[in-house]
């Protein structure tokens, strides 16, 4: 009976302190709503009431001002997503179950790359991307982003395809298939939580990069959401609840994502997809 109070009370206590810390990480989140429904005097007056009068029209300013920057970065992503995925796949196959020369020295190099900070290939990216005449152009985002964004893809699904039995593909092998056909009926299907995975973390960058589209894109009607924001944050600059207006329906977007995403994003991971 008594070890039962513990277990009951350490449980207590536990869910407790997971309460306190859901409730401080959410509520920066809430005030944000919060004060995007007030004027500037509500603002100044009472911080932390509710608004006298709710202003939803900054919603409607924020949404007509913000909605062609969510359609570039969601053109982007639905091109780069699945690329990145596609690709990941396939790389990550090629590389723990296909035996050629120079193989695990090519893997070494992906992940040297790794370890290479995104801002130090900042100006060698521009000039390529210069020298080709993409600049101001969605191509000038689509590639760097195809490239850039395979090579974590490229860690996780090799190191989850390469912790899979050896008694499965040699199954198929003796079944008749190809290295084509195992790829699809097998290591494909089985990889599904990691590439969901690679998809979340890969929608999450390309969503909240702010320096690579401030660099290439100058032309305001082909840029992403992320610079969009901070320029209408500029015109209203003086108005907060406009401004907070459009940081939550970017937040929108990516809360979507986790909710519909997390359970598939959970497995990839205890799954053995961040395995060393």
């Amino acid at each position: 009976m008594r070890l039962d109070l513990d277990d009951r009370a350490k449980r207590g206590a536990a869910v407790a302190v997971l309460v306190v810390l859901l409730s401080l990480s959410l509520a920066p989140m809430m005030m944000m709503v919060l004060l995007s429904l007030k004027t500037n005097a509500d603002i100044f007056t009472s911080f932390w009431g509710w608004p006298s009068a709710p202003k939803y029209s900054h919603y409607g300013r924020a949404v007509r001002a913000l909605w062609p920057y969510l359609l570039n970065t969601t053109i982007i992503l639905v091109i780069v997503v699945p690329g990145v995925v596609w690709l990941s796949s396939l790389s990550g196959y090629a590389l723990s179950r296909l035996r050629f020369p120079g193989r695990d020295w090519m893997f070494g190099a992906v992940l040297a790359l790794l370890v290479i900070p995104g801002i130090l290939t900042l100006i060698p990216t521009y000039a390529l991307v210069q020298r080709l005449g993409l600049i101001d152009t969605r191509w000038a985002l689509i590639l760097p982003y195809l490239a850039g964004g395979q090579i974590l893809g490229i860690v996780l699904t090799r190191t989850f395809i390469g912790g899979l039995p050896d008694e499965l593909f040699e199954a198929m092998r003796l079944d008749g298939a190809d290295d084509l056909g195992i790829y699809r009926h097998l290591a494909l299907p089985l990889t599904v939580p990691t590439l969901v995975t690679v998809a979340i973390m890969t929608t999450l960058s390309i969503y909240n990069d702010y320096i690579w589209p401030l660099v290439a894109i100058s032309d305001s009607a082909l840029q992403t959401f992320t610079v969009g924001v901070t320029r209408f944050s500029g015109e209203f600059n003086m108005e907060y609840g406009p401004t907070l207006a459009g940081y939550v329906i970017g937040s929108l977007p990516l809360v979507l994502l986790f909710m519909l995403g997390m359970r598939a994003f959970v497995r990839g991971v205890t799954s053995g997809a961040l395995r060393a």
